[in-house]
């Protein structure tokens, strides 16, 4: 399993997948889809979508990674969770062809979700893919639309030092004749996208080119909902409440947007108030969590995923415009992160809970404390991720913020 051990469970080709496709018959080839790449961002944008279109009464297939708590939470149809009966069927039936194929954890889990989608007979399945794009065991499908959210930083060892090479790798998903949609224009990679979109005479949009959040605020309700009013170049507005709540999720919501138009060019009919609803009632919809998740009132304890450099900057940007008084920060990381990067943004007048996920991959707590004292910030080492939470929630005084995040490793153990 690449997200328990890293590396060593990495295979950068789709030879395996293709392998398992054909053995299954080629399902991924049965349903209409969606795909998604990006650094951050492409679970919720994937949720969003797929709520959208379970809103508007499509049969409505979700396959993301990684799971929190379970790891049917990664294939979904309507929300509900693949059964723990299919999954075992699954793997019973085919152990001898796995025998011979060797394919990695993600890459069956992704041939089980095929399968599945198919024997289901979803309208539509939205795929998110795991790492990269161009050699991800999901890129074996042909989508309606390719969506990449973003580039930033991550999974570096595997995709590139920079983020034009980092951009090439997610532009792999860019098929011909497939219209694709960018959520952020940066100018390393703006470039990258659009000369493989014109040598694959595909339609290119830049979501946050075409959509421009003109407002927002937050509901009383409570925890406080997101609102937020989008224009669009083709002159649709769009008054949206969220039921994720971080500012980042702006960025989301205007790709989430784009990438609608441009399904209903492509004959999905959604209809504006389905779009509305869908994105209200994301949580209800799909079961997404740990997305600026709010864990208890008092003190105010949220927890969020975000893993690398930018996801961290982020959830410190939502921090600051969060009412508080003292931060109280439960942290752990995995071990193939570009931890110092991440410290070195992390505010000094914190207080720190270092701790360690439940998983090979995680980052000795010790060695995190160690390394966050070259950055001035304080704390002490807790021999769980629980309990670091009990001491953070013991200290914090009422008007505090107790924050759990640094790896979805470390969200898992608390939501």
């Amino acid at each position: 399993m690449f997200h328990r051990i890293g590396a060593a469970a990495y295979k950068a080709d789709l030879d395996n997948t293709i392998a398992l496709c054909q053995m299954l018959g080629n399902p991924e080839k049965e349903f209409k889809s969606v795909h998604i790449a990006g650094t951050n961002g492409k679970g919720s944008t994937s949720h969003f979508i797929a709520s959208v279109l379970q809103q508007q009464g499509y049969k409505t297939g979700l396959f993301t990674s990684p799971h929190l708590k379970d790891f049917r939470e990664r294939i979904k149809v309507n929300g509900r969770m693949i059964s723990k009966s299919e999954v075992t069927a699954f793997v019973s039936r085919h152990h001898k062809e796995f025998d011979t194929i060797q394919p990695s954890f993600f890459e069956w889990t992704f041939a089980l979700a095929a399968w599945y989608f198919a024997k289901q007979k979803v309208d539509i399945a939205v795929i998110e893919t795991g790492m990269g794009g161009r050699l991800d065991s999901t890129n074996v499908i042909t989508p309606l639309v390719s969506i990449i959210t973003n580039i930033g930083f991550d999974h570096t060892q595997f995709l590139g030092a920079t983020l034009p090479e980092i951009a090439a790798e997610k532009a792999g998903i860019i098929k011909p004749g497939i219209p694709v949609v960018i959520g952020e224009t940066h100018a390393d990679t703006a470039a990258i996208f659009t000369t493989k979109s014109q040598q694959s005479d595909s339609e290119i949009a830049f979501a946050d080119q075409q959509f421009k959040c003109v407002s927002t605020g937050y509901t009383r309700h409570s925890p406080p909902l997101l609102k937020a009013e989008f224009h669009s170049e083709s002159k649709n507005r769009y008054q949206l409440i969220s039921a994720l709540s971080g500012k980042y999720q702006l960025k989301n919501l205007g790709t989430v947007l784009c990438a609608l138009e441009v399904l209903s060019k492509q004959g999905i009919k959604i209809q504006s108030e389905n779009i509305t609803a869908g994105i209200r009632n994301l949580v209800k919809n799909t079961g997404l969590k740990g997305r600026w998740q709010t864990l208890s009132r008092n003190p105010l304890t949220i927890a969020d995923i975000g893993h690398n450099p930018d996801g961290i900057r982020e959830v410190l940007d939502q921090i600051k415009i969060t009412p508080h008084e003292k931060l109280h920060f439960v942290i752990g990381v995995v071990n193939d992160k570009d931890v110092q990067t991440m410290l070195g943004k992390l505010p000094r007048q914190a207080t720190y809970y270092f701790c360690k996920a439940d998983i090979p991959r995680g980052l000795d707590a010790s060695i995190l404390a160690q390394q966050a004292a070259g950055f001035s910030l304080q704390g002490e080492v807790y021999n769980s991720v629980k309990e670091a939470l009990a001491a953070a929630r013991s200290a914090a005084a009422a008007n505090d913020l107790v924050m759990v995040g640094g790896s979805a490793f470390v969200v898992a153990e608390v939501v």
